[in-house]
């Protein structure tokens, strides 16, 4: 009884379509013909083994003549499909799972001919893992964790990692819903316990992640509870040991190499940690988490090197679309998850690790400051495509340092650590900030939370408030260029080092806020000269910076040296003094009063904030400086002087301001020689800003 003729058959089809035309007929003449009740349900056995037959003889027929990769992943999924249905004999799904690991002990090679069959291959070998029964069972995972292992098997991938992690997910999903207790404790023991040699990790590490995942959903009681419990300390284990074996074979996060097994256990361990849900806290899972951060997450070290050597050489060593396809890979599409649970795992880790991960963190933030800010002055212009995408990465980065910090302050600072170790960690921590503040591109809570914590303490130490500001980069540095040999051949321009800049004025908001514990000899060796250049930055808001910093100083209260304060402040007042009135500047106040008013409130400002006792002094350098003038500048400063000390309310100071005003002005009117030579104050000729050409003589005249 032939009720399927082969003539109807075209074998161009697909052994899929071919299988869902043969399940059609063989459910409706099953239903018409054996059951006569025409319900498919249960369709005759000797109708589904004719039609498993069929299938054979044409797959037998199809691959041995062409060894079509596509052929041979349809007929594994078939067969695994064949052994999962509810409504096939045993006896048939035993022949089945037969066909199928034959298959795949002898034609595994076909897999690394072309990757775009192994989802189906997987689909099949976890149908066949479901099957109902247990024939073959050890087998099949034989070929699931070995296939990888096998000289001309299948590439490994994160993606292939990935199918195993979910793969495993569903077929012990399926294992409890069916209460096929056996099959878990023989997979727990064959996978996790004791898997074979020739097992990868990534594999081993994947699955272990899958069946975590399948215990963190699970609401199982009874002996399905114990068995799932064992199942997942033993996952927990084999993970633990595979991120083991990695530190040790690398000899730590620190020198973790690039070799491509190494690579990719990195990112298999931070998605694998990711997808897993609550796992409890392990060192070494730790050290991995960080490490995939920094190296494979975040390669930023790596990507700047890489640039460097594409510009040097222009021979395209760095693919250009490499940087977008990370950008769309699954892993950095999940930093935040995987940043996430690495913080989960700092708060529970033992302090040796602790103080470990916060040192690459730290560091970390330092190199991705220098390397970016040089790449940053190679590329723009040249190539703003490969620089946008570069930020987008450093970006992530940046949330994920932030995140990492807000953790490492709450630890930290609500701990019965050390005084000494909480001032560190703070000043580290803004340090870092300032780093990479450049990257700062959305408000974002947690962020201002971790300055506030931070600056809070750092308030408390004199010594803190040091560090932290030493930890500035110097004049010099700021303004030449000294360690890379291709922007030697290019004029540096420090105001339009963006970079840079960025850092800069990250100290000069946060430096304010403890300014009472920055000593006079510190300002004056460390602050003044950055302060004085940075009023000169044409960025309004830069310059704006600086101006408060200078304010805050001026207006701060006593130190252990008092009279070095004071007279300190007598030396910046009348610097700034002279800066402001310096050379033609006076020249572009007319037509914009608002400047020249801005500049000469800020200079009677800091007048009434300086101590009384050396007023009269300062009052006579300004006078001198307002003598040299041009006739013009005079009067135009006059005239604004007039105006403000009228409007002043400082019953203190006011008296004497009047009485030197009313001198300077019969002064000036008396002075017929229009003034000294304006290029003989500060000697500088087309300077774009008084502030940044003088901040490099001010070390001399301090």
């Amino acid at each position: 009884m032939l009720l399927i003729p082969r003539q109807s058959f075209s074998y161009p089809l697909s052994l899929l379509e071919t299988l869902i035309y043969l399940l059609n007929h063989t459910l409706f003449f099953s239903g018409f013909f054996i059951s006569g009740s025409g319900n498919p349900s249960n369709p005759s056995p000797v109708l589904i083994d004719l039609a498993v037959e069929v299938l054979s003889n044409i797959f037998v027929a199809e691959f041995g003549a062409k060894k079509s990769p596509f052929f041979y992943a349809e007929g594994l999924l078939i067969l695994g499909a064949f052994s999962f249905a509810p409504f096939v004999p045993e006896k048939l799904k035993i022949a089945c799972l037969e066909f199928l690991c034959r298959l795949l002990e002898e034609e595994y090679q076909l897999f690394s001919t072309f990757e775009g069959i192994i989802p189906d291959m997987l689909a099949g070998i976890g149908y066949a893992l479901s099957s109902s029964v247990s024939i073959h069972f050890v087998r099949i995972l034989n070929s699931l964790f070995g296939i990888w292992g096998k000289e001309d098997g299948p590439h490994a991938s994160v993606s292939h990692g990935l199918m195993i992690l979910h793969l495993v997910e569903w077929v012990i999903s399926g294992f409890i819903k069916l209460s096929y207790t056996q099959k878990i404790e023989v997979f727990s023991q064959e996978v996790l316990e004791n898997p074979k040699e020739n097992y990868l990790p990534f594999a081993l590490l994947m699955a272990g992640a899958g069946a975590l995942r399948t215990s963190s959903k699970s609401t199982s009681t009874g002996q399905r509870l114990r068995t799932l419990s064992r199942m997942r300390i033993s996952a927990e284990n084999r993970i633990e040991s595979i991120a083991q074996d990695l530190i040790s074979k690398v000899g730590g996060i620190s020198s973790s190499g690039n070799d491509f097994t190494s690579s990719l256990l990195l990112q298999c361990t931070s998605l694998a940690l990711a997808r897993s849900g609550s796992l409890s806290s392990r060192g070494p899972l730790f050290m991995c988490l960080a490490s995939a951060l920094l190296k494979e997450i975040f390669p930023l070290r790596n990507l700047y090197m890489r640039v460097h050597e594409y510009i040097r050489s222009s021979s395209g060593q760095l693919r250009l679309n490499e940087i977008k396809e990370h950008l769309e890979s699954v892993l950095f599409k999940e930093a935040g998850a995987i940043a996430g649970v690495f913080c989960n795992q700092y708060v529970l880790v033992d302090e040796e690790n602790k103080l470990i991960v916060e040192n690459l963190i730290w560091d970390y933030c330092q190199d991705i400051y220098s390397g970016h800010r040089q790449v940053a002055l190679l590329l723009r212009g040249r190539d703003d495509e490969l620089l946008g995408d570069l930020e987008k990465i450093a970006e992530s980065a940046f949330l994920m340092v932030v995140l990492f910090a807000l953790t490492v302050t709450k630890h930290r600072l609500n701990s019965k650590l050390s005084q000494g170790t909480q001032m560190e960690t703070s000043v580290r921590i803004l340090v870092s900030f300032s780093c990479v503040e450049y990257f700062r591109r959305i408000r974002l809570p947690e962020y201002m939370d971790t300055i506030r914590g931070v600056v809070g303490s750092v308030q408390e130490n004199e010594s803190a408030c040091v560090s932290f500001v030493e930890s500035m980069p110097s004049y010099a540095d700021l303004t030449n260029w000294q360690d890379f040999s291709i922007l030697q051949k290019m004029e540096y321009v420090w105001s339009k080092d963006e970079v840079q800049t960025a850092r800069i004025l990250f100290y000069l908001r946060v430096i304010p806020t403890c300014i009472e514990r920055v000593n006079a000899a510190v300002f004056r060796r460390v602050l003044a000269p950055t302060m004085f250049l940075y009023m000169g930055h044409p960025n309004e808001k830069v310059s704006r910076a600086s101006h408060s910093m200078f304010v805050a100083f001026i207006s701060s209260g006593k130190d252990s040296n008092q009279d070095e304060r004071v007279s300190l402040k007598e030396q910046l007042v009348f610097y700034y003094m002279e800066r402001s009135l310096a050379a033609d500047i006076w020249k572009n106040w007319q037509g914009e009063p608002d400047p020249c008013k801005e500049i000469l409130e800020l200079l009677l400002r800091l007048i009434s904030l300086v101590d009384i006792q050396v007023l009269p002094n300062l009052m006579k350098l300004l006078a001198q400086l307002i003598m040299k003038l041009p006739k013009d500048g005079q009067d135009l400063v006059l005239n604004e002087l007039f105006s403000l000390v009228a409007e002043s309310d400082d019953v203190t100071r006011k008296p004497t301001l009047v009485s030197w005003l009313q001198s300077l002005s019969y002064l000036c009117s008396q002075d017929t020689s229009g003034g000294a030579n304006s290029a003989g104050i500060g000697g500088e000729k087309n300077s774009a800003s008084p502030w940044a050409t003088n901040s490099s003589n001010l070390h001399a005249r301090l």
